[in-house]
């Protein structure tokens, strides 16, 4: 996947902004304004995911192109090196985990103003 189709592949997900809070060369992915993936723009293609914990540790140890979250908490956040090799179907299923980990932690007054579909 290129940075255009990552983007638009988060911006389907229901409720989703993006914005560049910190500089602009981190895309930030958000719902319910907190933030469940930063794409790196600027060098190398990355991705920061939110993850459980545990699965966070174990797909680093089965992946070379899944490193902690750089300059996130390295518990909770894994970032993903994308390039030709990274297999787009576990991009996807990361980052629809990385925005349900995200919407199930938001109070259930926002939770219930996002729409449910996410195929």
């Amino acid at each position: 996947m290129n940075v255009e189709e990552l983007r638009f592949l988060c911006l389907q997900l229901p409720g989703t902004t993006e914005s560049f809070p910190f500089d602009d060369t981190t895309l930030v992915f958000k719902v319910g304004n907190k933030m469940f993936a930063l794409m790196n723009l600027d060098g190398p293609l990355s991705i920061n995911l939110k993850c459980d914990p545990e699965k966070a540790i174990d797909l680093r140890e089965r992946y070379t192109f899944v490193l902690p979250g750089y300059h996130m908490n390295k518990k909770l956040w894994n970032t993903v090196m994308v390039d030709q090799f990274t297999p787009d179907n576990l991009l996807i299923e990361w980052i629809k985990e990385s925005y349900a980990l995200v919407v199930d932690s938001l109070p259930k007054k926002i939770r219930d103003l996002i729409p449910k579909s996410v195929s």
